[in-house]
């Protein structure tokens, strides 16, 4: 699982996001899990309404419903909405190109 380090090391954080196992790295091994399942959870949702089998055309279905959620929900504090989405969109980034390093 997740080694505990101190607040300015990075932690690994291992998490399973639409049955695929990721090794991840941060500093909130927590919020890094809570990520993970959000991020699952909607994979599963947009699986679910549609009829792709493609986990990468699931994956960007799902950063979009994320994306459009974040937008409407980060009205008052742009700034903050800004962050979020950068930091989503570096999680999203980091499975994509685990995923063309494996093949996967």
């Amino acid at each position: 699982m997740a080694k505990k380090n101190s607040p300015q090391q990075l932690a690994y954080t291992t998490v399973s996001i639409y049955d695929q196992t990721y090794h991840l790295t941060g500093q909130d091994s927590d919020h890094i899990r809570r990520l993970a399942a959000q991020v699952d959870a909607k994979m599963r949702a947009v699986a679910a309404q549609g009829n792709t089998v493609d986990s990468l055309r699931v994956a960007v279905l799902a950063a979009l419903n994320l994306a459009d959620e974040l937008a409407q929900s980060s009205g008052a504090d742009a700034r903050k909405g800004h962050n979020r989405a950068a930091s989503l969109r570096g999680l999203l980034d980091e499975v994509l190109e685990a995923d063309l390093k494996t093949g996967s």
